[in-house]
């Protein structure tokens, strides 16, 4: 497992962008495909983005394509999400993950990863 840790959460206005960054502490990041979650309240933790363990493919849910862009930095041991044309639904904490050793591409599922942050609130109001 790796440990996780994201930043840049707050509160903005509909319209506005934001962008997450997660810091892993491991010496074999590139071993790791890596993912965006978020949970809103009362509600499952769903699958946002995730990207390979080059940085070369990305995945997307629907629901945010064309408005975030996942990233890695595999020097800086980093993984970023910038968050543009937010909304209201988009109200929710994030989490990065870190998959399972071995995983296969792609990952979206939950249980594919075995590594989270503490998550970081993002709330976009109207």
């Amino acid at each position: 497992q790796v440990q996780l840790v994201e930043s840049g959460g707050g509160l903005v206005q509909a319209g506005g962008s934001l962008k997450l960054s997660c810091a892993a502490s491991t010496l074999t990041f590139t071993s790791y495909i890596m993912g965006w979650f978020r949970q809103a309240p009362g509600e499952e933790r769903e699958f946002v983005a995730a990207i390979t363990w080059s940085g070369g493919t990305t995945q997307y849910t629907d629901s945010v394509k064309g408005r975030f862009t996942i990233s890695r930095d595999n020097a800086k041991n980093t993984v970023s999400l910038q968050m543009n044309s937010l909304k209201p639904e988009d109200t929710a904490v994030y989490y990065c993950a870190g998959a399972r050793r071995g995983s296969t591409w792609p990952s979206t599922k939950t249980t594919d990863f075995n590594s989270w942050g503490q998550g970081t609130q993002v709330t976009v109001s109207s």
